[in-house]
């Protein structure tokens, strides 16, 4: 009785580790300011089993919120969860620019270290867990 016990405990455990880390990039980070000094909040959710992520509020320089044309548009697209705290495969699109990059993106806690790529150059930004 006792083993099935401890198997029970693990297993459940593992599930709550687990269910734990698949929420980790669920909700809203915000961006690190942009050369403007503008700054955004990215609503990360599941796309078909990868990750996306979605403009949902931008903000200018002193912190007013602004209307932006791109509010409501994909940032991030098609994020595989690597199941270590890393995300790949994906894209970021940069608003200023136009362009789409492949990404990759790290999480520790509260803090996403976002990169968008081409070919062996990238450029990380740092994004804050808000919710």
């Amino acid at each position: 009785m006792k083993i099935i016990t401890a198997a029970a405990l693990v297993a459940i455990s593992t599930l709550a580790v687990q269910a734990q880390q698949a929420q980790g990039i669920s909700g809203i980070f915000q961006t690190q300011a942009n050369d403007e000094g503008h700054l955004g909040m990215v609503e990360f959710y599941d796309c078909g089993g990868k990750y996306c992520g979605t403009l949902v509020r931008s903000f200018d320089k002193s912190g007013k919120e602004i209307n932006s044309p791109n509010t409501g548009k994909n940032i991030v697209a098609n994020m595989t969860d690597n199941g270590d705290g890393s995300f790949s495969g994906g894209t970021i699109w940069d608003p200023g620019s136009g362009k789409t990059y492949k990404s990759k993106m790290s999480l520790s806690g509260k803090t996403l270290n976002v990169s968008g790529c081409v070919a062996i150059f990238c450029r990380t930004q740092v994004w804050t867990k808000v919710k």
